[in-house]
């Protein structure tokens, strides 16, 4: 049966790991046994793919990304060069843990990790959030919301199409898209 995904010659991925169609994989990764890539993706070279990963459509994970077990990237994300996921929230290397003891992570549709950032387990990355680069991602993020620093912080939303917004009142509409907003404290939510 024919490929119907692209991988470069040095990309190794184990027998079981479901790869959809149209997604190319670059230099030097490791996809395995049991992972789950949708269609449409590009994973960019020296990336690893845990067994226990989830990978929607149309997600972009930049070079030098490991998705470990247990986390999962929902539709159109996208994963900034060099960022980090971890599944155990106080690693030892003397008492290891069993994977059933992981914390998940979930990056819901069409969140932005920046470069360089830290995600720690077991929060949820609200969908079309953005997390700036260098960020240190410890507790869940809202959706539509802009975070940066170390810890992270909400400092603004930011539009589906990514332009920043500036709410005055509790409606909005997107000088660049139209599309439309309403905002309650710390939620913001698209409406029609």
């Amino acid at each position: 049966m024919e490929n119907k995904y692209k991988k470069h010659k040095t990309a190794e991925i184990e027998k079981g790991a479901k790869i959809g169609k149209g997604t190319k994989i670059w230099h030097h990764c490791q996809i395995k046994k049991s992972a789950k890539i949708g269609d449409n993706c590009t994973i960019g070279h020296n990336c690893f793919i845990g067994g226990g990963a989830v990978i929607g459509n149309n997600v972009k994970i930049q070079s030098n990304v490991d998705v470990w077990d247990k986390v999962c990237l929902e539709d159109y994300v996208f994963v900034g060069p060099s960022a980090v996921f971890t599944n155990d929230k106080n690693p030892r290397s003397k008492y290891p843990k069993l994977k059933k003891d992981w914390f998940p992570t979930l990056v819901k549709e069409g969140a932005t990790i920046g470069a360089n950032a830290t995600i720690v387990c077991g929060v949820v990355v609200g969908k079309w959030s953005m997390t700036g680069a260098g960020t240190v991602i410890i507790k869940d993020v809202p959706e539509y919301a802009l975070v940066v620093g170390n810890p992270g912080k909400v400092i603004g939303w930011i539009c589906e199409c990514g332009e920043r917004l500036e709410f005055s009142k509790n409606e909005i509409q997107c000088k660049e898209c139209q599309r439309k907003y309403q905002k309650n404290n710390d939620k913001v939510w698209g409406i029609k």
